[in-house]
């Protein structure tokens, strides 16, 4: 967990201004989504002990109805621990937006499996989907690994969304590529686009699709047959389909894919306040119509409108009023509610 800072009104942050705090990570993104519709919901993190970040981030969780459970660590001093710094604006029209990420001394990265009661936690309380980003696995990989072997031995579904970036695997390909490896294979639901699945996993795929989103969404559906037939566990394999026409304006759509088929979502323009979060929320809503037991079509529109929802908000999170609002989403309907 860590916070992410943002000039108000999309202004860049070079330019100063003032500016907008608020508690974020892939993985919290993804279970607002869930959260908010009264699904029960633990965060397991690791805090910097007497910290304000801490005390932030813990509150701003259980007011989005998460229980949040980790290890305190003493800062250590002024150049110890603390929480990683996400410092984003939202761009505007021509202007793209930019993400800058500060993550020295994170406190994420001395997570432990033995830090946490995983008896209690999974055989007590009863966990249904355990979900990872590969940021949190890139981070704390031992941590995340101990966490999907568990899960797996317990019947419990695990989630792995593989968020592919080159520079926290710089160095460390061949431990990473393992470690993905193990993890997707505990998983039944693998999130990922072309480039993902092939860096991490090293599944043969084809060239990456370029502006083309058609050929994006062939290539992905080809390629998802040497998944499965690597990662038998798979029940879902899902990506997004984005093109930006600017920082207000993206064609949004998805592909998700089970052992009976396909659904592809063809890419619909949609109105963008904030696109951090997007695939994220997308996440989320994709999780929310598995633990419902909806079939893979439903799942699909669910998270193909959580995420477009997601993008609606300042917030790198959406926190959607109730199922209707959106279903309404999915069927464009933006009328007013009364």
């Amino acid at each position: 967990m860590g916070v992410r800072l943002s000039p108000q009104g999309g202004q860049p942050v070079h330019t100063g201004g003032m500016f907008s705090l608020q508690a974020t990570s892939a993985e919290t993104n993804a279970a607002s989504i869930v959260s908010a519709l009264g699904m029960p919901v633990k965060v397991l993190s690791a805090f910097v002990k007497g910290h304000p970040f801490a005390s932030y981030i813990r509150s701003d969780l259980r007011s989005r109805g998460m229980e949040v459970e980790g290890p305190e660590f003493a800062q250590g001093g002024p150049w110890g621990l603390r929480h990683q710094i996400n410092l984003a604006d939202s761009g505007s029209g021509v202007r793209g937006p930019r993400v800058w990420n500060d993550r020295a001394g994170e406190v994420g990265r001395l997570l432990r499996a033995e830090d946490f009661d995983l008896d209690r936690i999974f055989s007590g309380e009863g966990v249904r989907a355990m979900h990872l980003s590969g940021l949190i696995a890139a981070i704390a990989p031992d941590f995340c690994l101990a966490l999907a072997k568990r899960a797996s031995r317990e019947g419990t579904s695990v989630s792995f969304d593989l968020n592919y970036r080159a520079s926290f695997w710089q160095g460390h390909e061949e431990e990473y590529r393992k470690v993905f490896t193990e993890i997707a294979s505990a998983a039944e639901i693998l999130i990922g686009n072309e480039e993902d699945f092939q860096l991490c996993l090293g599944i043969e795929g084809p060239a990456a699709g370029g502006r083309d989103l058609a050929a994006q969404a062939g290539q992905f559906t080809e390629m998802a047959a040497r998944v499965r037939e690597r990662f038998p566990r798979v029940k879902l394999l899902a990506t997004t389909l984005r093109e930006v026409c600017d920082s207000n304006t993206h064609l949004w759509g998805a592909v998700v894919l089970d052992a009976e088929g396909a659904t592809v979502i063809a890419p619909r323009k949609i109105r963008v306040l904030d696109r951090i979060g997007g695939g994220d929320g997308f996440t989320g809503g994709l999780l929310y119509g598995f633990l419902s037991g909806w079939d893979r079509e439903h799942c699909a529109q669910f998270g193909w409108a959580a995420g477009a929802l997601a993008t609606t908000f300042l917030t790198d999170y959406a926190l959607p009023a109730d199922e209707a609002q959106v279903w309404n989403v999915w069927q464009g309907n933006a009328r007013v509610q009364r």
